[in-house]
C-alpha cells in the first residue's frame, strides 16, 4: 500500500535591519539595529483547509471525529460540509460524538441532531468500522485531539480505522494536532501478553509523538492486523516542534478538564488498575487521588455522581489521600504517587485489580511494587526498552523533537 510521509518545517521570518539617523561626521560607524526573529503561528492540520480539501473534492466522506474535532468554535462536520465536502458518516470514539459519555460506558450508534448525519459507534462491540459500514465510503477522515498515552483509548480507535482502511481498499486523511505530552518519551514499553484497548503497541506510557507521526509508525512498523499498511495521508501542524507547550482548546474527555489534570493524567492513570480514586465524580478529576484505606488523614474527599462519572469509584465514601491541583507536575511518568499509595494502605492485599497489567503494560510493575522497590530500581528495568523504542521513535518524528 502507499506510504505517505508529511514533514512539517518550522519557519520564522526576521524584519531587514534598518540604520539609525547619522549623527557623528561621515567617517562615523553606523549604527543598526535588528528586531528579533517571530515565530508564525501554529496550526493544527485541520485549520490548513487549502491542503486538504482538494483531496476530499468529489469523494464520499467518513469522519472520524469528536468535540475535540473543531476551527476555532466550529466543528470541523459543520465547516467543511459549508466547504461542500460530501460527508456520509460520523464515527465516534470512547466518550462519544459530543464527548460527554463516561470512561467505558456503552456508546449507541445515533444521529446528529443538527446535521442528520448517522453516528457509529466505535465503541463498545464495534470498535473497528465493519466493511459494510464503509464500503460506500472513499476516504476516512480522523481528527481527534489525543494526549499522548498509550492508554488513552483514541489512537486505539485510529489503529482501528486504519486497519478497517487497508483490509477494504480505502484511503485515510489524518489532520494532526499537536501533543500536550509530547516533550518527553517515558515509562515501560508495552509487552504483547498485555495487549488491549488500552495498549495496543510496543510503546511506552508517554509515547512523544502526535497522532499523525504514530499513524505513520503504525504503519512503518507493519503493526497493523496481517501486517497491512493503511493508504495514509497526514496534514501536519505547521510550525510545531515537540518542545512547544500546548494548551487544549477543548477538553479532550469528561474528566480531563483542564492542563494540571492532562499533565497528571500520565503518572495516576494508574490508579485505575487499584482501589484508589483519580477523582471522578469531583470537581478535580485526575487532580486528587485517595480511598478508603490510606492511613494518612491530611486531606479528603467524597466522589459523588456527576455527569461523565455516573458512578465513580467509591462513590458516596470519604476517600483520604493528596491534593495535586496546584503540584509541579515533573517530566516523568511519576511513581512516587503509586508507591506511597501503597505502602500506606491498609487494604494492600485488594490494592490492584486485574485492570493494572493492561494500564502498565507489564506484569513487572505490580510485582515491583510489592517487593518494595524504589522508583529509581523501577525506572532502571524500563531503560533497555526505553532506549529501544527511542531509536525507533527517531525514524516517525515529523517535527523538531525537543532533545
Amino acid at each position: 500500500m502507499l506510504f505517505l510521509f508529511t514533514s512539517a518545517v518550522l519557519a520564522f521570518s526576521a524584519c531587514t535591519p534598518k540604520q539609525a539617523p547619522a549623527t557623528q561626521p561621515e567617517t562615523a560607524q553606523v549604527q543598526t539595529e535588528a528586531a528579533a526573529p517571530v515565530a508564525k503561528p501554529m496550526q493544527t492540520g485541520a485549520e490548513q483547509l487549502d491542503l486538504y480539501l482538494p483531496k476530499l473534492a468529489g469523494k464520499r466522506v467518513g469522519m472520524v471525529v469528536n468535540q475535540t474535532s473543531t476551527i476555532g468554535q466550529t466543528h470541523l462536520v459543520d465547516t467543511l460540509l459549508a466547504r461542500g465536502v460530501k460527508i456520509t458518516t460520523i464515527f465516534a470514539p470512547e466518550h462519544g460524538f459530543r464527548g460527554d459519555a463516561d470512561a467505558g460506558a456503552y456508546v449507541k450508534d445515533a444521529k446528529d441532531t443538527k446535521t442528520g448525519l448517522p453516528i457509529i459507534s466505535l465503541y463498545g462491540a464495534n470498535k473497528k468500522p465493519k466493511a459494510e459500514q464503509i464500503k460506500d465510503l472513499d476516504v476516512l477522515l480522523f481528527d481527534i485531539q489525543d494526549v499522548g498515552t498509550r492508554y488513552y483509548t483514541y489512537i486505539s480507535t485510529m489503529h482501528y480505522v486504519m486497519e478497517a482502511a487497508a483490509e477494504n481498499g480505502k484511503e485515510v486523511l489524518i489532520l494532526d494536532r499537536p501533543n500536550p505530552n509530547g516533550h518527553y518519551v517515558d515509562g515501560p514499553v508495552l509487552e504483547k501478553e498485555h495487549t488491549s484497548f488500552v495498549g495496543m503497541h510496543p510503546i511506552p506510557i508517554v509515547h512523544g509523538l502526535t497522532v499523525g507521526e504514530l499513524a505513520n509508525m503504525i504503519n512503518g512498523e507493519k503493526w497493523l492486523e496481517g501486517q497491512r499498511q493503511a493508504k495514509i495521508t497526514v496534514v501536519p501542524v505547521a510550525n510545531y516542534t515537540h518542545k512547544m507547550p500546548y494548551s487544549l482548546p477543548v477538553k479532550p474527555s469528561p474528566n480531563l478538564p483542564n492542563d494540571q489534570a492532562i499533565k497528571l493524567y500520565t503518572s495516576i492513570c494508574f490508579f485505575e488498575g487499584t482501589d484508589v480514586s483519580v477523582g471522578r465524580g469531583t470537581p478535580t478529576p485526575f487532580q486528587v487521588i485517595g480511598s478508603p484505606y490510606y492511613t494518612k488523614k491530611t486531606f479528603s474527599f467524597k466522589p459523588v455522581s456527576t455527569p461523565g462519572a455516573t458512578n465513580p469509584p467509591h462513590k458516596d465514601v470519604v476517600c483520604y489521600g493528596k491534593d495535586l491541583t496546584n503540584v509541579a507536575v515533573a517530566d516523568k511518568v511519576d511513581l512516587s504517587y503509586l508507591l506511597d499509595m501503597y505502602q500506606n494502605s491498609s487494604n494492600k492485599d485488594k490494592f490492584f485489580n486485574n485492570f493494572f497489567e493492561k494500564l502498565a503494560g507489564t506484569s513487572k510493575l505490580r510485582e515491583q511494587v510489592i517487593a518494595g522497590k524504589t522508583e529509581a530500581e523501577i525506572r532502571a528495568t524500563w531503560e533497555p526498552g526505553l532506549s529501544n523504542y527511542k531509536k525507533m521513535r527517531k525514524q516517525y518524528l515529523m517535527y523538531p523533537d525537543f532533545e
